[in-house]
């Protein structure tokens, strides 16, 4: 995997992957680094969600992040939480085998972090009738 980021202007910059496709960012009026590192835990995770479940029916999955940092630079995290939430027909066991195999093996971002790291997650079931 290769990639390349380019500071624009400002405090502007873009970021381009190997074909070429482009992320535009902007650490004074978009999210920060740390913020995008943050949501990126989350995307990865909730891909392992969406394509465990692609045999049932569901319509939203969205994850919640709460994170705490060291008060000394780098102000690393030193804990993330995460609330799955799932709109769906889907069994909360299920989801929750799903979450936690993505933890321990499929999400590359979160196991990127080493130990020192708290990861805590739960999952909330929405029917569909609440949408």
């Amino acid at each position: 995997m290769q990639g390349r980021v380019e500071w624009r202007e400002g405090s502007k910059a873009i970021g381009i992957n190997s074909r070429g496709q482009e992320l535009e960012f902007d650490w004074n009026d978009g999210p920060s680094p740390m913020q995008v590192t943050l949501q990126m835990v989350g995307m990865c995770s909730m891909v392992d969600v969406v394509e465990g479940l692609k045999q049932r029916s569901f319509s939203e999955v969205w994850v919640d992040l709460d994170s705490e940092r060291a008060e000394e630079k780098p102000r690393s995290f030193t804990a993330i939480s995460m609330v799955y939430n799932v709109r769906g027909d889907v069994p909360q066991k299920l989801v929750e085998r799903i979450v936690q195999k993505s933890h321990e093996k499929y999400c590359s971002v979160s196991n990127t972090f080493n130990e020192k790291v708290e990861f805590s997650w739960t999952v909330k079931i929405h029917p569909e009738s609440d949408a």
